[in-house]
C-alpha cells in the first residue's frame, strides 16, 4: 500500500496592522456623573437643547417589532412538527435498510458430492452455519453412474446444485456450467501459493481458475512386502529397471508354464484395474503425447506395456484374476493404482503387509506420475455463487482440511491427501499417502483424460475404449504402430467432440 504523506506548509505570521492613536475616535459625549435630583428640583423653564444645538444628527430610534399574530405562531409550530416527523421517518427508513442488510435473506446451498459420506462434511457444515446463521447447506452424496450427465442437464435447466464435485480431467466437459473463482474470494496469486502445481495446470482456463481442490492424488506403486522378502529383495524399486529385476525373481510358474505368482500386473487391458492410467503414464514418461499416438515414442511405450504379458517375459496374462483381486489374494507382488485403492485392499485383507512408493521412472529421467483427484466447483447457474465460493474457501482453510482428515481417518485408515502445500509436512511421512504428497511436491504429476473409474461416459471413458481396442488388437497380432494409428483416429474425434469454444 502506498504511503500517503500530508505536507503542512508553514504559514508565516501576519504582521499586525496597528492603528494610530490619532485615528481612534473619542466619544462625543463623556460620561458625566448625574446627581440624584428629584423631579421638583428641576427648573420648569429650562428647555431641552435640540440635537442640532448639541452638534450631532438626530438619534434614530428603531421601530418596535410588529406583534406576532396567532396565525404566524401556528405556522412555526407546523413547520417544526413537520421537520421532526420527517427526521423520525428518515431514522425508521435507515434502520429498515441496514436491518435488512445485516440480517439478509435466508440462503440454501445444495452440495452434490461423490464418494464421501455426509458425516464427513456435517461437522464443518454445522460450524459454518453457526457463523453464518442465514446460510443452510444441504450435502447430497450422489452415485457416480450418470452423475456428469445429470449435473449438466439439471444445471442447464436451473435445477442443478450450487456446489458440485468433478474430476480433475473434466473441466473441458463441464466448463459450460462451471463458474470461475471470483477474485474477491481468492486471487490467482493466492491460489498458486496455496495449492500444488498440478492443481494450477488442471484448473486454469484462460485467466481464471474453475475449482477449489480438497485433495491431491495419483498413481503410486504398491507392493507386497512378504513376497519381496521371499524373493530376497530388500529395497524398494524406483526405476523400471528395478521393476524388471524384481519381476524376474518374484514370478513363479509351475512345470506346465502356468503362472502361479506374478511379479507385476502389466500387459493386458481386460483384467488390470487402471490399465489406461498406466499406459498413459508410460506414454508420458516416454515423451509422447496422447494426441499424437502415431509417433514412435507412443508405440514404444505400448510395446513396453505389452512385454510383461508376452514371451519371453510373460509374467501376466488374461487367465490371472483381476489385478486388485490378485493383489488382495497375494498372487501378484506389485500394482500401480491411485492411493484410494489401498483402502479397498486393506478393507478386504487387513493383515496384508504392503508398502507404497512413488511410481517407477525411466532411469536418468524426471519422476512422472498420473494425477487422479476430485475438485469442488460452483455452478454458473447458481443464484448464490458468491456464498457458495465462500463456503468452499472455508473448507480449504488449514484448520478445516485437518478437521476433515480427522473425521475421515475415524472411518477408514487415512483421509484424502491434503491439497494445500503448507500441510505437506503433516503427511509426508505417512506410510500410505506420503508418496502421493512427495510426487505433488516434486511436481511429478501430469493429467491425461484416460483415467479409469471416473464414470464420466464422456472424454475419459471414450478414450479408454479406443486404448482397450488398441491393446487387444496387439494380442491378435496387429503391430503396435498400426494399433495406435487406429486409436488416434477415434481419439481425435473424441477430443474434437469435447473441445469447448
Amino acid at each position: 500500500m502506498d504511503d500517503k504523506t500530508n505536507s503542512i506548509e508553514n504559514q508565516s505570521n501576519s504582521t499586525p496592522v496597528f492603528v494610530s492613536n490619532d485615528s481612534v475616535q473619542k466619544p462625543i459625549f463623556e460620561s458625566v456623573p448625574v446627581e440624584n435630583l428629584q423631579p421638583e428640583e428641576v427648573a420648569p423653564n429650562v428647555e431641552t437643547p435640540s440635537p442640532e444645538e448639541l452638534g450631532g444628527p438626530p438619534p434614530t430610534i428603531p421601530p418596535p417589532p410588529p406583534p406576532m399574530h396567532e396565525e404566524e405562531k401556528s405556522k412555526y409550530v407546523i413547520v417544526i412538527a413537520a421537520a421532526v416527523v420527517f427526521f423520525l421517518l428518515l431514522i425508521v427508513i435507515f434502520r429498515l435498510i441496514f436491518s435488512s442488510r445485516s440480517t439478509s435473506k435466508k440462503i440454501t446451498l445444495t452440495y452434490w458430492g461423490l464418494w464421501e459420506e455426509k458425516e464427513v462434511f456435517t461437522p464443518l457444515i454445522q460450524q459454518y452455519q453457526q457463523k453464518n446463521p442465514n446460510i443452510t447447506i444441504t450435502y447430497e452424496k450422489k452415485t457416480p453412474l450418470e452423475y456428469r450427465e445429470k449435473l449438466l442437464a439439471r444445471s442447464k435447466n436451473g435445477q442443478g446444485p450450487d456446489i458440485f464435485r468433478f474430476h480433475n480431467t473434466w473441466l473441458p466437459q463441464i466448463k459450460q456450467i462451471a463458474s470461475p473463482i471470483p477474485s474477491q474470494i481468492m486471487s490467482n496469486a493466492e491460489f498458486e501459493q496455496t495449492f500444488y502445481k498440478i492443481h494450477q495446470k488442471d484448473l486454469k482456463s484462460g485467466d481464471y481458475y474453475y475449482g477449489l481442490p480438497l485433495e491431491v492424488d495419483g498413481l503410486v506403486l504398491v507392493y507386497n512386502e512378504n513376497l519381496f522378502k521371499q524373493a530376497g529383495i530388500q529395497s524398494s524399486p524406483s526405476t523400471w529397471d528395478d521393476i524388471i529385476t524384481a519381476v524376474s525373481r518374484i514370478s513363479v510358474k509351475d512345470k506346465s508354464g502356468t503362472l502361479i505368482n506374478s511379479g507385476i500386473a502389466l500387459g493386458t487391458a481386460s483384467n488390470i484395474e487402471h490399465f489406461s492410467d498406466i499406459l498413459g503414464l508410460l506414454i508420458a514418461q516416454n515423451g509422447a503425447d496422447i494426441k499424437q499416438l502415431d509417433q514412435p515414442a507412443a508405440s514404444t511405450a505400448l510395446e513396453f506395456f505389452r512385454k510383461f504379458a508376452e514371451p519371453p517375459m510373460e509374467v501376466w496374462n488374461d487367465q490371472m484374476p483381476n489385478s486388485m483381486t490378485a493383489f488382495i489374494q497375494e498372487k501378484v507382488a506389485m500394482i500401480l493404482v491411485p492411493s484410494w485403492e489401498i483402502l479397498t485392499i486393506k478393507s478386504a485383507n487387513p493383515d496384508i503387509k504392503l508398502k507404497v512408493v512413488p511410481v517407477p521412472s525411466i532411469p536418468e529421467s524426471k519422476s512422472l506420475s498420473l494425477a487422479n483427484y476430485w475438485v469442488e466447483g460452483v455452478s454458473k447457474t447458481s443464484k448464490n455463487q458468491i456464498e457458495a465460493w465462500k463456503f468452499l474457501k472455508f473448507l480449504t482453510e488449514k484448520e478445516n482440511l485437518t478437521k476433515m482428515y480427522e473425521v475421515q481417518s475415524k472411518i477408514r485408515i487415512f483421509g484424502e491427501p491434503y491439497s494445500r502445500v503448507d500441510l505437506a509436512s503433516l503427511l509426508i511421512q505417512n506410510e500410505y499417502i506420503g508418496p502421493v504428497i512427495k510426487q505433488a511436491q516434486d511436481d511429478a504429476y501430469v493429467s491425461l483424460p484416460l483415467v479409469a473409474r471416473t464414470f464420466d461416459n464422456g472424454l475419459n471413458d471414450e478414450i479408454i475404449l479406443y486404448l482397450t481396442n488398441a491393446v487387444n488388437s496387439t494380442i491378435q497380432g496387429v503391430s503396435y504402430e498400426e494399433a495406435l494409428r487406429t486409436a488416434k483416429n477415434g481419439i481425435d474425434q473424441v477430443f474434437q467432440k469435447y473441445t469447448q469454444e
